[in-house]
């Protein structure tokens, strides 16, 4: 799985680092910063996930 983000449609919420912080940080203003962007598939269940939008898998 690869997984990429859009930072102009980060809102900053934090919802990605919830949900996946071996995956996900942010920087000082809350934007989203990805730490891997090839993740093992048994770290995401896209399912059961609810992904921001300024998240692309």
């Amino acid at each position: 799985m690869k997984i990429s983000v859009d930072t102009e449609k980060c809102c900053g919420a934090g919802q990605c680092v919830l949900v996946a912080p071996e995956i996900f940080d942010q920087d000082e203003d809350g934007i989203v910063i990805l730490l891997d962007p090839a993740p093992p598939t048994i770290c995401v269940t896209p399912s059961r996930t609810p992904w921001p939008s300024a998240l692309r898998m």
